[in-house]
């Protein structure tokens, strides 16, 4: 019988660029900046590597196709290198690959790395895949602005919101993050806002303003997963193993019949709670620490608070509005910025979120550090909420 992978597998080093409009760089460069950091981390060799997997969502046309960038841009010693891509969940895509690989016995020492340059695509929001070169649009008839306001609709509806009350909590969550991200040198965008500018701010799809969508950005974040074994045979204390990796695509249920009302992602429901299993969480409120969850939009990270079951339904408005999610709230959530202040460079969010996770543990999160987390929990969300993958990592102090 499957038991999982929990302590199986535990991280030996983490790197992660800086993000941004990063124009003087290619995106070989983003890779090199943050392998650099983290092989540095890992205290191994780069001929010690036996496996590898690159997230790209979009940007082929810059990375360029296959994983063979990936080989080259780091001078990997001929391993087997592989090219995965699902939606936004990408960077953890990469991530479960290493960890199985490793937790399979098949390899000891295994690399995740996920990038995307997005700012020479010139677009504003998600881009042309193909830029325009050829009739292949993403998503040509929807916006993911309009997609989300209609989460945000059906919440409302739902639970009989006000609308005064969410857009006030939506702009809390912006508030927070941005306070949270103007104390890392590595987010995109380093500056505080004020509730006032966010409810203030331009309408881009009613309930969602300016301030509630995360930005188009540059990065690229990587790590080197090992057993607990190994790494202390390397002298590693202080692990950081993890404890369940889950993921959950969307079968056509929520588009094609009658039993989902829009309030919420379907799919994140179904890869929480088995993670919750796999990790042996029983009650999360009392287990999970910090989250960095798929803030694409403000309405995003609100409605996923109950998906997740940190909030009860219908609760999540005077949760957020009470601080639960602060920095100094029972469950800080986008302790780094979150994709608010980083922007989405598709490939490297999960990977960037579980870097977060990685110096929490290791006390290392310089002004962002949090008193004695204990297991913290990453989500990413690709597609609509009507059409979708989401994944779910969790991760914490190694249990021996």
């Amino acid at each position: 019988m499957a038991s999982g992978i929990k302590d199986k597998v535990a991280i030996l080093g983490m790197g992660c660029s800086k993000f941004g409009e990063r124009w003087d760089c290619e995106p070989a460069d983003l890779m090199a900046e943050a392998f650099e950091e983290c092989i540095a981390d890992a205290g191994i060799d780069k001929s010690q590597i036996e496996a590898a997997w690159q997230a790209t969502a979009i940007d082929t046309f810059n990375v360029g196709p296959g994983a063979i960038p990936l080989s080259a841009a780091l001078r990997l010693p001929n391993i087997p290198v592989t090219k995965i891509e699902n939606y936004c969940a990408s960077g953890t895509e990469a991530f479960r690959a290493a960890t199985y690989a490793v937790a399979s016995g098949a390899c000891d020492f295994a690399l995740a790395l996920g990038v995307e340059k997005l700012k020479d695509m010139g677009y504003g929001g998600l881009p042309q895949r193909s830029r325009g070169v050829t009739n292949d649009l993403f998503f040509p008839n929807v916006s993911a602005p309009g997609a989300f306001a209609q989460l945000a609709a059906g919440y409302a509806a739902k639970y009989s919101t006000n609308k005064e009350d969410l857009k006030r909590a939506m702009a809390h969550i912006s508030v927070k993050s941005h306070a949270n991200g103007a104390k890392n040198a590595k987010a995109h965008l380093q500056r505080s806002i004020t509730e006032d500018q966010a409810m203030r701010a331009p309408m881009i799809a009613e309930p969602i303003g300016l301030f509630d969508c995360c930005g188009v950005s540059d990065g690229a974040a990587c790590a080197i997963v090992t057993t607990p074994e190994i790494a202390r045979s390397l002298g590693k204390h202080d692990l950081v193993s993890v404890k369940a990796i889950q993921l959950c695509v969307s079968n056509g249920n929520e588009s094609g019949f009658n039993d989902w009302d829009g309030s919420y992602i379907a799919t994140t429901r179904h890869a929480v709670k088995r993670a919750y299993a796999e990790a042996g969480i029983k009650n999360p409120r009392d287990e999970i620490s910090m989250t960095e969850v798929h803030d694409c939009f403000s309405i995003t990270e609100l409605v996923t608070m109950e998906d997740l079951g940190l909030s009860a339904d219908g609760r999540a408005v005077t949760d957020v509005l009470d601080g639960v999610f602060d920095a100094e709230g029972a469950f800080p959530c986008q302790i780094d910025g979150g994709l608010k202040c980083f922007g989405h460079p598709i490939g490297a969010s999960g990977l960037r979120m579980l870097y977060e996770m990685y110096l929490q543990f290791q006390g290392r999160a310089g002004a962002r550090q949090l008193k004695d987390p204990r297991l913290g929990l990453t989500h990413n969300l690709g597609g609509f909420p009507y059409q979708n993958v989401s994944s779910i990592s969790i991760v914490g102090r190694h249990e021996a």
